[in-house]
C-alpha cells in the first residue's frame, strides 16, 4: 500500500492532509511532537487534534518525532522505504514574532528540518512527491512598496498589474526585510526548489497566505482568524497592530489548500513554486474581520489598537493563484471568507461544549 508521510500531522494543515489522503486510500504516517505547545503555550497545543485523528482513523500511525533529529527520521524512512509515495511537509515554527526570541530553534526547525526530510527522501524514496507548505513571508516586506490606497475599511491596490488578481510568483524575494521566520522559510523554500531542479525530484513550494479553518489552535502570535473568532466568542481582548487596522489578508481554508496538494500529487512537477491563498475570492481587512465576527456573535468585540505595526508585516496581501490553476485546471476554491468564519465559529463552540 502507498504511504503518505505527513509532518506537522496534528496541526491545521497536517490534520486536514491526514484525513484527505487517508480517505483517498493511502496509508498515513504522521510526524508531530506538539512543538506548537512549546511555541505558544497550552492553548495552542495540538494534542486534541492528534487524539481525534487516532480515534477517527484506526489505521493512522503517529510518530512523536522531532524533524530536527535526522536519526529519528531515518528510522521512519528506513521502515517504509519506497512505499512512501508522498511527503507533505507542514511542520514549522510559524510565527515571525516568536522567531526573534529563539533564532536557532526557528532556523533548525524550518531550514534544517526541511533539509533532513529532503535528503532522506532522496536516499530512500526518490520517486516520491514532496509537497512543502511555504509562506508568502518569503517575499518579505516588498508588497508594502506597492501603490496602496487607504479606503474606509481597508488598504487596497487599484492601479497596478497585481490589482485584479493579486501578487504572482514574479515578485522578487531579494532586497527586503523578511523577519527571521521569513529567512528560515526562504532557506527551506529554496532547498525544496533545488532538490527538484538539481536532483529531478518531484517537489513543490506552496507559498500560502493566511491558512485557516476550524482545526486551527489559534493563539495571539499565530492563527489570525481562529484567534480572532475565539476572542469574539469568549469576550477576551484583542489587539490590532498598526496600519489603522486596515491591513488586508487573503484567507484559504485548510480544505482548499489540501485539495491543491492532492492535485499536485496526482500530476507532479519538479521544483515548482505556487502562490496559494484565498485570492480575490476570499480576503478581508482586520476591521472587516472584526465586523464579521461581531455579526456572528451578536455582540461587540473587546478590541484595541496599537499604532506600532509588527516589523516586516504586510499591509496588503492577496495571492494570484492563476499559475496553479493553469497547471491544474480542475482546481477551484470552495470557501469564501464568510463561510470560513462561520465554520471556525461553529468548530470552536463544538470543541468548547465537548470539554
Amino acid at each position: 500500500m502507498a504511504v503518505a508521510l505527513i509532518t506537522g500531522s496534528a496541526g491545521l494543515i497536517g490534520a486536514e492532509t491526514v484525513r484527505e489522503f487517508s480517505s483517498r486510500g493511502l496509508d498515513v504516517v504522521g510526524i508531530d511532537n506538539d512543538m506548537r505547545r512549546y511555541f505558544f503555550g497550552d492553548e495552542a497545543s495540538t494534542a486534541w487534534s492528534r487524539a481525534e485523528l487516532q480515534k477517527q482513523l484506526p489505521k493512522y500511525v503517529h510518530e512523536a518525532c522531532d524533524i530536527r533529529s535526522e536519526p529519528d527520521l531515518k528510522r521512519i524512512f528506513t521502515r517504509y522505504g519506497k512505499s512512501i509515495a508522498v511527503i507533505v511537509h507542514t511542520a514549522a515554527q510559524p510565527s515571525h514574532d516568536w522567531a526573534a526570541r529563539e533564532p536557532h530553534t526557528d532556523f533548525t526547525i524550518n531550514a534544517n528540518g526541511t533539509l533532513n526530510l529532503l535528503e532522506l527522501t532522496r536516499q530512500h524514496c526518490p520517486d516520491a512527491v514532496f509537497v512543502f507548505t511555504s509562506t508568502n513571508k518569503v517575499y518579505g516586506d516588498t508588497p508594502n512598496r506597492l501603490p496602496l490606497v487607504e479606503e474606509a475599511t481597508r488598504w487596497e491596490l487599484r492601479q497596478h498589474a497585481f490589482a485584479e488578481h493579486g501578487i504572482d510568483e514574479t515578485m522578487s524575494i531579494d532586497g527586503t526585510m523578511h523577519s527571521l521566520f521569513g529567512a528560515s522559510k526562504v532557506a527551506a523554500d529554496v532547498l525544496v526548489q533545488e532538490y527538484g531542479r538539481y536532483f529531478g525530484m518531484k517537489t513543490a513550494c506552496f507559498r500560502g497566505g493566511c491558512l485557516t479553518g476550524p482545526g486551527h489552535s489559534g493563539t495571539q502570535l499565530h492563527g489570525f482568524l481562529a484567534y480572532l473568532v475565539k476572542c469574539a466568542i469568549t469576550g477576551a481582548p484583542y489587539t490590532v497592530f498598526g496600519y489603522g487596522g486596515k491591513q488586508v489578508r487573503d484567507n484559504i481554508h485548510s480544505h482548499d489548500l489540501v485539495a491543491a496538494f492532492w492535485h499536485f500529487f496526482q500530476k507532479p512537477r519538479s521544483g515548482e513554486v505556487y502562490n496559494i491563498g484565498g485570492g480575490r475570492h476570499s480576503n478581508c481587512s482586520m476591521r472587516e474581520a472584526i465586523a464579521m465576527c461581531e455579526e456572528l456573535t451578536g455582540r461587540p468585540m473587546q478590541w484595541s489598537y496599537n499604532a506600532t505595526n509588527r516589523a516586516g508585516d504586510h499591509i496588503w496581501w492577496i495571492s494570484d493563484i492563476r499559475k496553479f490553476q493553469a497547471h491544474y485546471p480542475g482546481y477551484r476554491l470552495e470557501y469564501d471568507i464568510r463561510r470560513i468564519l462561520a465554520e471556525i465559529h461553529g468548530g470552536l463552540q463544538a470543541r468548547s461544549a465537548s470539554r
